[in-house]
């Protein structure tokens, strides 16, 4: 099979600034020159002195692109770029697109098909269509609103065509293209269609080293935009040197992602919410641990069979096992009742802690204490009444970064840790330190979490260092968004 090639694609305002970035562009394959998104077209221009063989696209509006003038004047200008020797030029199907393919008879045209809404009920006849017009390349992208949506795009793969699947579920398409036959993928600043940049896929993702035989894992729940994981796990991998790559994966629900996964063959996967319970009930077998604290959140593949555990218990010990040394009559206060709050009341209470829950829905409280056998108390904790405090509610997270789920006063123990990671130092840290508590942070959990689901997953312990600098960097970028 042929190593998919990187086509870069390049916007601007004015052809001149076009071309800077043309050839600013280094480590690509081809580039795509959207000359609809320039006031003054000119595909003599855009092609002169190019480095890397250019793809010349004159995008309609009525087909998402930006191109203004008449129809005439557009295809002119793909049959100018053609006549000037540019590689290839892309032309839409709903176009008069013989008009361009007749001066070479379909060789160096990308004959393309857009559907921004989704993916168009009858995409077997229009693909075979396409290919049946003699066009040396094929492109179909459709906005993909499932991930099981992007396993109908795969059914078209066949040589000389390119797959896209628009949109966050449908990354994979441009990460992996080899799996959907794809010649080349596109990278690029088209956010909205769910283009990610050159860097991002050369980088984070490392495209030039994926192969048929690379491993896929991956994250799912929703939303999951705005989490580290797939910077972790892919820096990690890295550093081990695995043929591996983490991808996040946006379901409609627990069964997309498992459709998906099988057909795609993902080897294993962190889960988030809304799928820990759900996914938990699909399993064919589920650790201890997992059934001790009702939630799983890692999944992998083993022959035919889907196993489930939780490495968030392990994760939010290791970072109090690194400080102390003797739990035993430990007073932990846990702000919360949901899945966080059983894994960190199931990971105290394993070393000898005294654990009591304390949420703002006292009956849950209650539940989830007597099945972990723990207490329940009143919210807020009263002052004096612990030594370890546990925040496991999302109050403070970004981007209600000023609020606390308790207030500064009532911080009179020896230890916070609050769960959430973003932001890194949350306002109860900052409340508790103040009061001369010590603190940890949700990083911390996170990062220990995820090695244990390395480890899993591969036999290998990754460094959470590593992994920890991946989120940190990551997370700054948040805070630039």
């Amino acid at each position: 099979m042929t190593t998919p090639l990187l086509c870069t694609t390049i916007t601007a305002d004015t052809t001149d600034d076009l071309v800077r970035q043309r050839d600013a562009v280094l480590d690509t394959d081809l580039v795509e020159l959207r000359l609809d998104t320039v006031a003054d077209p000119d595909p003599a221009a855009a092609l002169a002195g190019r480095r890397h063989p250019a793809i010349v696209t004159c995008r309609a509006a009525w087909e998402g692109g930006s191109f203004r003038g008449s129809e005439d004047e557009r295809l002119r200008i793909l049959e100018r770029a053609l006549a000037l020797g540019a590689e290839y030029v892309d032309v839409e199907f709903k176009a008069d697109y013989r008009r361009v393919m007749d001066a070479t008879g379909g060789r160096r045209v990308v004959l393309s098909s857009h559907e921004f809404d989704r993916v168009p009920d009858d995409l077997h006849a229009r693909a075979a269509a396409m290919r049946a017009t003699g066009a040396e390349m094929v492109k179909i992208a459709a906005r993909v609103n499932r991930l099981t949506d992007v396993l109908r795009l795969r059914q078209e793969r066949a040589n000389g065509t390119i797959i896209i699947g628009m949109g966050p579920a449908g990354l994979i398409t441009r990460v992996l293209p080899g799996l959907f036959g794809s010649a080349w993928t596109y990278a690029g600043n088209l956010a909205s269609i769910g283009q990610v940049t050159a860097a991002t896929l050369l980088d984070l993702y490392r495209f030039r080293s994926l192969t048929p035989r690379t491993r896929i894992y991956g994250l799912t729940g929703s939303p999951i935009a705005h989490s580290v994981s797939p910077d972790m796990h892919n820096r990690a991998y890295a550093a081990l040197g695995l043929d591996a790559v983490y991808l996040p994966c946006p379901a409609a629900d627990a069964d997309d992602f498992l459709a998906f996964a099988e057909a795609v063959g993902i080897g294993g996967a962190s889960v988030t919410i809304p799928f820990k319970v759900p996914l938990f009930e699909r399993l064919d077998e589920v650790s201890d641990i997992a059934v001790r604290a009702g939630a799983i959140n890692t999944i992998k593949r083993e022959g035919t069979r889907w196993i489930g555990t939780n490495t968030d218990v392990a994760g939010f010990l290791a970072p109090l096992q690194a400080r102390h040394t003797h739990f035993a009559g430990l007073r932990a206060s846990i702000l919360g009742a949901g899945g966080s709050a059983r894994a960190a009341a199931l990971a105290l209470s394993s070393v000898g802690a005294s654990v009591t829950l304390h949420a703002r829905d006292a009956r849950r409280a209650e539940v989830v204490a007597q099945e972990l056998g723990a207490r329940a108390a009143s919210f807020p904790p009263a002052a004096g009444s612990w030594d370890l405090l546990v925040n496991c509610t999302p109050v403070g997270m970004h981007p209600n970064v000023t609020a606390t789920p308790i207030e500064a006063s009532h911080l009179t123990g020896a230890m916070v840790y609050d769960l959430i990671y973003n932001p890194v130092e949350t306002r109860l840290l900052q409340d508790a330190r103040a009061m001369g508590a010590d603190t940890i942070g949700g990083l911390d959990m996170l990062v220990a979490q995820a090695v244990e689901q390395i480890e899993w997953w591969t036999g290998v312990r990754p460094s959470g260092d590593i992994m920890r600098a991946a989120a940190l960097a990551r997370l700054s970028e948040f805070r630039t968004e």
